[in-house]
């Protein structure tokens, strides 16, 4: 015939189960600081405790799902915070480009308007002005003319860059997107008692 526990003996138990379940805490906190991986076995490898404890005990089952579900928020906040950052840094050289895009095309226009105006005072000086200054005029326009052709270019770069800097920015983003539902479906979940045996 067994004996019934005595006090002393309860007690005891006691005190060990609230050391293990500190230690579980402590493990817990350890992984989390170090990054590591968060599940039953990590924890009962770090803590020195059985997993069956772990399954066990309420509280213990109540630390680790605590545990798990902070880490996954701080990888998510993790995560967010990275896509914004990219997401922020080619949205600004996009529009930089486009600003620049905006200020070729007006120099452009302006530089044709005043080839356009120059040409019409070349036509009435010709008329007024001897062979020498029609000479210099024509210099002049020729210039103009190169200048005209290289702000064209460079507006042609910029478009260049523009669609270049759209389409890596597409490209981002849906690589976040994907790596974001790669992440939703490997989110780690508890195994149950009977996986582990």
């Amino acid at each position: 015939m067994t004996t019934p526990p005595t006090a002393a003996a309860i007690a005891a138990r006691q005190r060990q189960t609230q050391d293990k379940l500190t230690r579980v805490g402590k493990a817990i906190s350890d992984l989390q600081r170090e990054r590591g991986q968060l599940n039953v076995r990590a924890v009962a490898a770090r803590a020195g405790v059985s997993t069956s404890f772990l399954y066990a005990n309420a509280e213990a089952r109540a630390l680790i799902r605590a545990g798990i579900a902070a880490s996954q928020r701080k990888h998510d906040r993790s995560v967010q915070s990275a896509h914004a950052h990219a997401e922020a840094t080619w949205r600004e050289r996009a529009l930089n480009t486009e600003a620049e895009l905006t200020r070729t095309q007006k120099e452009v226009l302006a530089q044709r308007q005043r080839v356009g105006e120059l040409m019409g005072q070349l036509r009435d000086f010709e008329h007024m002005v001897p062979g020498e200054a029609v000479q210099q005029f024509t210099t002049e326009n020729a210039t103009l003319k190169r200048r005209v052709q290289q702000l064209t270019m460079e507006h042609r770069t910029l478009q260049e860059r523009l669609e270049g800097s759209r389409s890596n920015l597409r490209f981002a983003e849906k690589r976040i997107a994907d790596l974001e539902a790669q992440l939703l479906e490997q989110r780690p979940t508890m195994p149950t008692a009977r996986q582990q045996t």
